[in-house]
């Protein structure tokens, strides 16, 4: 069996370092607490991937083009900024195992941790209103 092998793409050409090197190291410094938070993200419900991967993005398109680089040619986070910066969708399987992960999160909480009636509810209508929102992002590879 062959490993799948990943074509690193230089996208220099779309990084526009800032002029002042202070800046640079700020939005450096954002940019790793952004994709932290995406990293995280992963793991969580409450915490959005790919909102935090973008900003991370951004960010190191204004002071690093060594970063920017990685991040985008990342073989795991990569195809999902691409993907939503060229066809504005997240794809399939990652929506489907976040709606998983949120449910199962959600509704533990609900039953095993929260005891007060409205604050079970205000939760269960947080998780049903993320849900609705992440299920009303395109997926261009869905099954029919």
């Amino acid at each position: 069996m062959r490993a799948k092998t990943h074509v690193r793409r230089d996208y220099s050409h779309e990084v526009r370092k800032h002029r002042f090197l202070w800046v640079q190291v700020a939005f450096g410094a954002l940019g790793t607490l952004f994709l932290l938070l995406g990293i995280v993200g992963i793991f969580t419900p409450i915490l959005p991937t790919t909102p935090f991967l973008l900003l991370a993005t951004a960010c190191y398109a204004r002071s690093s083009r060594r970063f920017y680089n990685w991040l985008m040619n990342h073989p795991a986070l990569g195809p999902l900024i691409v993907e939503w910066r060229t066809h504005r969708s997240i794809p399939w399987r990652v929506k489907l195992v976040a709606v998983a992960t949120m449910t199962l999160t959600f509704s533990s909480s609900i039953i095993f941790f929260i005891q007060d009636g409205w604050l079970q509810l205000a939760l269960a209508v947080y998780g049903v209103a993320m849900v609705i929102w992440l299920y009303r992002i395109p997926s261009r590879d869905r099954p029919n």
